[in-house]
């Protein structure tokens, strides 16, 4: 059944701004409600159309009444965000947590809600060298992440199940998106990619799976429109290494050694270049593959771009140039390929 009135946080990111602006250009849509703390850009604004602009903080109980008034039968929760920004870890994870309980509590009060998708990460698997293969949907982290924006999206499913419980009238889906890339996504992943030398743990070659920014709009839309409920991996087919994906954006590998990684990334954190975190090492140290196999058979959706292809996209939309040149690199390894046939 296609939602009458939805409300989407986080309107002012790359997200939560696209798919307001796809639910409004939808006719089925009667309303479109954008809430978040700032303005979105004039472009991103332009392009919301119809979505009408609620600034709000969702860590107000004030949030109740913004969906109580316009009658809200459909809650996007698209505001979870991963990265701690010039406010610092703790307004973060209020925004992230307490924002969360609060927009749940509003949900709850109100009768006429009958459906909450709600934007998570793969990340509440963690990264660890004993993880599986894969990670299905009903598997628990083999190491639980202790802090930062994992530990915020295990806390917040955790309050989505209990919502769940309480309100087993809503249809409530729980979207785990593997690492967001492509051209028109800004996040720790993409600047590490466009740095010209890119630290990596000497002695690791971590599995990365992708997830393209259309299809992770995409399958958000179909969530809110019309699909079943549920918790789903999602994430494009098929990995890549790190050492491959270096290559494919025509960067410079540099290992460090491990001990060496905290030193690197207080580096790069103090030139405001990529920011670090605890979690984004040990996932760049260990990587994370997930299963989509109930994302294809129960929900309905297989994503247009593999992990290849999605990252391919972000170098090509970035028009990443290699830091040498291609045919340069060429003329060394036959150099020392003929260097080793003269020695033999």
């Amino acid at each position: 059944m296609v939602p009458n009135v939805v409300l989407v946080t986080g309107v002012s990111r790359f997200l939560g701004g696209q798919l307001a602006a796809r639910l409004a250009a939808n006719p089925a849509v009667e309303r479109v409600l954008g809430v978040d703390t700032v303005q979105p850009g004039r472009d991103l604004l332009r392009r919301m159309g119809r979505t009408e602009f609620v600034r709000a903080d969702i860590r107000n109980p004030l949030i109740a009444k913004v969906i109580t008034a316009a009658r809200v039968d459909t809650v996007v929760h698209a505001s979870v965000n991963s990265h701690s920004g010039p406010d610092g870890r703790a307004t973060m994870k209020e925004m992230n947590v307490i924002g969360t309980m609060q927009l749940l509590a509003a949900c709850q009060k109100s009768p006429l809600v009958r459906r909450m998708v709600v934007r998570s990460t793969s990340a509440v698997y963690g990264s660890s060298p004993r993880d599986p293969a894969v990670f299905t949907e009903d598997m628990e982290p083999r190491d639980l992440p202790s802090s930062g924006y994992s530990k915020d999206a295990v806390e917040i499913e955790g309050y989505v199940r209990g919502f769940g419980r309480r309100r087993p009238d809503v249809d409530v889906t729980t979207l785990r998106f593997s690492n967001l890339i492509g051209p028109r996504i800004d996040a720790v992943l993409t600047r590490y990619f466009e740095l010209p030398v890119v630290p990596t743990v000497f002695g690791f070659d971590a599995r990365l799976q992708l997830l393209h920014s259309e299809d992770a709009l995409a399958v958000l839309e179909r969530a809110t429109l019309d699909a079943p409920p549920g918790v789903y991996n999602v994430a494009g087919a098929g990995v890549l290494m790190l050492s491959q994906a270096i290559r494919r954006a025509g960067r410079l590998p540099m290992p460090v050694p491990r001990s060496a990684l905290s030193p690197v990334s207080r580096f790069f954190r103090s030139t405001r270049l990529v920011d670090f975190s605890p979690e984004q090492l040990r996932y760049l140290n260990f990587g994370r593959v997930l299963d989509t196999t109930r994302l294809r058979e129960r929900f309905g959706f297989t994503p247009r771009w593999t992990t290849q292809q999605a990252f391919d996209d972000f170098v090509h939309g970035r028009d990443l140039r290699p830091v040498i040149d291609p045919e340069r690199i060429r003329e060394v390894e036959r150099g020392v390929g003929n260097l080793i046939a003269r020695l033999r």
